[in-house]
């Protein structure tokens, strides 16, 4: 070997060093903004009695510091991947980060439930941003295939760590002040963005010459998914026949149906619609909403059961929950990508509905006096299990043979699948507790409760049968990834 092609050698292992070390400190910065994500939303939950105490807020706006978060997150999800496509993955992350900051200062130095409220709907405009944006960073910057698929699967593991953490988290910073629920993130999240300049590439922003930006489309889309979270978050307290849940599900079909025909005919639309021409793409979104309807849906009755018929406290039942976290992690970190890579993401995503309705189906078996390791921890294994490898299959197949600058709207389908799913499944999980339970009797609650797991149960299943006849049984990745057209 000559001295050139030594020098040539050592400058690409260097090269190669330097680039590893980057795409690791680009992951963490990543996954730590969906870790803090994910703990404010569940250390929030947490608290909301002392803050109602505290400042003597009403119910209705109790309940809008939920909502509120949820509808706005929901609401601005395809805005935001699109955003960050167009302008810069790196400053829309960076951007809504800072707000996110800002944010959880004003939450937590007001004492007026309307500013209260205000900086939970700022937050979850702000993780509409960052969500797409972080998720974006990670396909962009991880190459399509095993590499991808290991990044992302910790990506999806680190959000359920976020929010067991932040179950138990919350307990202990509550009992100091409610107000550190909101003022840690907000600290926490000034170190990811005095780490971002250094650990994200900066990225070209799509070229605009000649293009108009598609207001329109943009406008639409984020209306109609405004009012369809907002309907399906108030349905549960309103009814589905109020008036206000009809309008809003009326509108917000109208809204998408035009949202369509726009997108159809514009040269630079909000949504490509070429993205949902991939079969295995828009199967992989359709199978994410329902997972978010059974895996979610499941979880919102559960906590219920082992508070309102085990007994279990608030601090109690985030210590019994937390092996879903434990699990999702593990799974996502050293099986998932192993198990996509071997049998491919159609396999994956049906074992993993098919655990997903074994889990939730054997809570419609529990009794008023079970004990937790009889049939509540081995259902919660098994729920971490599935949620593990669903969730890092339908990131990987949402985003695959996606071009660079198309990431972002990509991601943002996937995210808002989830988003709506959740809201899906939260909103038939209550409904049918409010219609089965006549009495607030541990019997009639019990009741109540299992007749909504077998629902969760056949969601999940109805995932499973979706898995095999939509997914492509083909495993291998595509040979490039290609620009879909507009339309």
């Amino acid at each position: 070997m000559t001295a050139e092609s030594k020098l040539r050698a050592a400058v690409a292992e260097a090269s190669d060093g330097s680039d590893s070390r980057r795409k690791i400190l680009t992951l963490i910065v990543t996954c730590a903004v969906i870790f803090l994500d994910s703990l404010d939303t569940s250390t929030v939950g947490v608290a909301l009695p002392s803050i109602q105490s505290d400042l003597g807020l009403s119910a209705s706006s109790l309940q809008w510091l939920v909502s509120g978060y949820v509808i706005a997150y929901g609401g601005f999800l395809l805005l935001g991947g699109r955003v960050a496509d167009l302008l810069g993955r790196r400053r829309v992350f960076f951007i809504g980060t800072a707000v996110f900051v800002a944010a959880s200062v004003l939450g937590g130095a007001v004492s007026s439930e309307e500013l209260i409220v205000a900086s939970r709907v700022i937050k979850g405009i702000s993780a509409a941003f960052t969500a797409p944006a972080a998720f974006s960073i990670i396909t962009t910057t991880f190459r399509e295939g095993p590499e991808r698929n290991k990044a992302l699967s910790v990506y999806g593991a680190t959000a359920a760590v976020g929010y067991s953490v932040g179950l138990i988290a919350s307990g202990l910073l509550t009992s100091v002040s409610w107000r550190l629920v909101f003022f840690v993130p907000g600290v926490l999240a000034v170190g990811v963005l005095l780490m971002t300049p250094a650990a994200v590439r900066r990225d070209v922003p799509a070229d605009r010459t000649g293009r108009s930006f598609d207001f329109g489309g943009a406008i639409l889309a984020t209306s109609a998914l405004l009012l369809l979270v907002y309907a399906l978050v108030q349905a549960p307290l309103i009814g589905w026949l109020a008036p206000a849940t009809l309008i809003s599900l009326a509108l917000a079909v109208v809204l998408f149906s035009a949202f369509l025909i726009i997108e159809s005919r514009h040269h630079d639309p909000t949504l490509p619609l070429g993205i949902l021409r991939s079969r295995g793409r828009a199967s992989c979104y359709v199978v994410a909403l329902l997972h978010g309807a059974a895996a979610i849906g499941w979880q919102f009755v559960a906590v219920l059961y082992l508070q309102q018929i085990l007994g279990y406290g608030p601090f109690l039942t985030s210590l019994a929950v937390l092996p879903i976290g434990v699990t999702i992690y593990l799974t996502a970190q050293f099986l998932t990508s192993r198990l996509i890579g071997r049998f491919g993401i159609r396999v994956v995503c049906i074992a993993g509905m098919t655990i997903q309705a074994v889990a939730v189906g054997m809570y419609a078996l529990v009794g008023l006096e079970d004990s937790y390791a009889t049939l509540v921890l081995p259902g919660l294994i098994l729920h971490g299990l599935a949620c593990g490898v669903v969730f890092s299959s339908v990131n990987v197949g949402g985003v695959a043979g996606v071009a660079d600058h198309q990431q972002g709207v990509a991601a943002s389908l996937i995210v808002a699948a989830y988003a709506i799913g959740t809201g899906v499944g939260v909103a038939v999980m209550a409904t049918i507790i409010s219609a089965r339970a006549a009495t607030d009797a541990p019997a009639d609650l019990l009741g109540a409760y299992q007749a909504a797991f077998v629902v969760a149960a056949l969601l999940a299943l109805l995932g499973a049968a979706f898995s095999v006849f939509g997914l492509p049984a083909e495993r291998r990745a595509p040979a490039a990834p290609e620009a879909v057209p507009a339309s």
